[in-house]
């Protein structure tokens, strides 16, 4: 039976998540560039991005950079010369949005075509894969129905979607209202998180529907009970979200997704991992203990459950339980969670407003908050959204990655061979002159011991030690230890030799765009870009919105509908809103967008106003 080979997908923001990633069970992480990543926030060296890919290569685990921002033309050499060092540092792929990549003279180096490219439909991935990308990450509003029909259309593109974290609720590469309000592109990896801000719905008569709520904020999405299902659609890439996140989120999330892809392969015997070694961990993962602000499966199944976070933007964490009581500066929590000292909690007040506290202390199931609190209303849900206890574990060393190693020794007529055999298949064995010395007791258990320890090599022993002598031989333990130090010396060489990169040259195509025209949606903002457009049948291209500010400009394309989340969605629920379209959206400085729902789409557009 050919297997599949899937690949969870890890973020790192730094060497040092990167390193946890690998070690926490990831098949692959990616990370940001000195420049041109879609998180200004997030950048690494390349000294950096080096030791990341040395580190991973010895587990198989693949480095993407990310490189997804569009480009200006005083920057394509640049660019040029960032993806050589890429190259010579061992990088596996890069991740990109700008077209004009695909027309500089770039080494042999895969490409995967960023969610940034608004990658939706069959046409538009078949479109990629004729153009040279090798993976194509899908966009976030795909339901299970669409992802199966790209994968039928294009089955030989590997497609990545995410699983876990963070949500836009612009589709990626489409959102402009942050350059708009702030001069900070999306685009451009400087996101102002416009979406995260509380905003007042009127009608066109002037009347408030709701009143500062963060109506475009979204939950955090959770896809950990369904990645079977993503799998027999056609997925082949897994992808957590959260390069701006810390270092306990991705060790505790990509762990999480760690242990329930083992168990998925564990049953479905034609999935297999994309790298090697054992992951153990010190703790046991739980999702709900990292940042998030609820979770959703987010239009997986299509529309239908409420996928917003309207009342706060910030982590509310996991459910505890309900408040009971509340008296003399003490609550007590009707859950089966303890509380610890320490703890970070919080609950939503009367006018929906976030609230968190520090407990001080815990005495007999009583909670002492650090300060304060106002009179909390009975049965109120209550969260911890900072679980001290578990992030002393994660502060801690948590994990460890070893790879099985078997060892074989026997002796020759002037000397031994030792060899170490790994559960990849690499094997390295060398050869020892040594002068023999009858042993006067068995020796079988003092070279067990010798060859065991592997210390903080990413080996460990697969028993039983195969040792064949034909007398029974003594073998000083330094010497020992020196053999086994330099066959594993050995053997780390034959896997970075062996280590299997792929190579990919993009070869010029003239294969037809979708459409003759692209508009600023297109984000083409170099001359580079705007060629390979031409060179593929488009007539008319627009400016980037970035160069070129549009009035009137449709500013987010959303999955996510107000009209729908109130119950007033004319073709769903048949609903009738008691207010006047069209609806508007006030920000708290008074910026006005108008909202137009899009039926035949099912899409909500933010269009600018005023």
């Amino acid at each position: 039976m050919k297997k599949r080979t899937i690949e969870l997908l890890a973020p790192a923001r730094n060497l040092a998540c990167g390193l946890a990633a690998v070690d926490h069970g990831a098949d692959a992480v990616y990370i940001g560039a000195p420049r041109f990543g879609a998180r200004a926030a997030a950048t690494n060296t390349t000294e950096e991005i080096g030791q990341l890919v040395a580190y991973a290569h010895r587990f198989g685990v693949r480095i993407y950079v990310t490189l997804n921002t569009i480009l200006r033309d005083d920057e394509l050499n640049e660019a040029t010369d960032l993806v050589w060092q890429l190259y010579r540092l061992g990088v596996d792929a890069l991740i990109v949005q700008d077209m004009s990549l695909l027309r500089l003279p770039l080494p042999p180096i895969p490409l995967h075509a960023s969610t940034q490219m608004d990658n939706c439909t069959p046409q538009k991935v078949q479109f990629l894969q004729q153009a040279g990308f090798r993976q194509v990450v899908l966009a976030r509003e795909l339901s299970l129905q669409q992802i199966r029909a790209i994968h039928q259309t294009c089955p030989q593109v590997a497609l990545e979607v995410f699983v876990h974290g963070a949500l836009c609720v612009s589709y990626s590469g489409q959102c402009y209202a942050s350059q708009a309000c702030f001069g900070r592109s999306a685009n451009r990896g400087e996101c102002a998180q416009f979406c995260r801000l509380p905003f007042t719905l009127v009608d066109a008569d002037g009347r408030v529907v709701s009143r500062d709520k963060h109506l475009l904020s979204l939950r955090d999405m959770n896809r950990m009970e369904r990645l079977e299902e993503l799998l027999d659609a056609g997925v082949t890439s897994l992808k957590i979200e959260g390069r701006l996140k810390e270092v306990s989120y991705v060790k505790n999330i990509t762990a999480a997704y760690r242990r329930k892809l083992d168990e998925l392969f564990a049953r479905r015997l034609e999935y297999q991992a994309a790298s090697w070694g054992r992951v153990t961990t010190t703790f046991t993962p739980q999702a709900d203990k990292s940042f998030s602000r609820g979770f959703t499966s987010y239009y997986l199944d299509g529309r239908g459950e409420e996928v917003a976070s309207m009342d706060t933007p910030k982590s509310m964490g996991e459910l505890m339980g309900t408040l009971k009581e509340q008296r003399q500066g003490m609550l007590t929590v009707a859950g089966v969670k303890p509380f610890h000292n320490g703890d970070g909690a919080c609950f939503l007040n009367e006018r929906g407003e976030m609230q968190g506290f520090r407990i001080n202390r815990v005495e007999n199931g009583r909670l002492y908050p650090a300060a304060p609190l106002p009179r909390i209303k009975p049965r109120t849900p209550i969260y911890r959204n900072y679980d001290q206890e578990f992030e002393k574990q994660l502060d801690r060393k948590s994990s460890e990655r070893k790879i099985a190693l078997s060892w074989s020794l026997w002796d020759l007529p002037t000397g031994f061979v030792l060899q170490a055999t790994d559960a990849t298949g690499r094997r390295a064995a060398l050869r020892f002159e040594a002068e023999k010395q009858r042993a006067n007791t068995p020796q079988e258990e003092p070279i067990r011991r010798q060859l065991t320890r592997l210390g903080d090599t990413p080996y460990e022993v697969k028993e039983p030690i195969d040792i064949h002598f034909t007398h029974p031989w003594f073998i000083p333990s330094s010497l020992l230890a020196e053999w086994r130090r330099r066959v594993l010396d050995a053997l780390e060489r034959v896997h970075r030799v062996t280590y299997p990169r792929e190579l990919c040259r993009i070869q010029p195509t003239s294969h037809r765009w979708l459409s003759s025209t692209v508009t600023y949606a297109g984000n083409v903002m170099n001359r580079e870009a705007r060629r390979f457009y031409q060179e593929h049948g488009v007539k008319q291209i627009e400016p980037a919105f970035e160069q070129q500010p549009v009035e009137g400009a449709l500013l987010m394309r959303c999955k996510h509908c107000l009209r729908y989340s109130m119950g007033w969605c004319p073709t769903r629920q048949k609903g009738e809103s008691p207010f006047h379209e069209p609806y508007y959206l006030v920000s708290n400085d008074g910026r006005r967008f108008r909202l137009h729902f899009d039926c035949k789409a099912c899409e909500m557009q933010v269009i600018q106003a005023d």
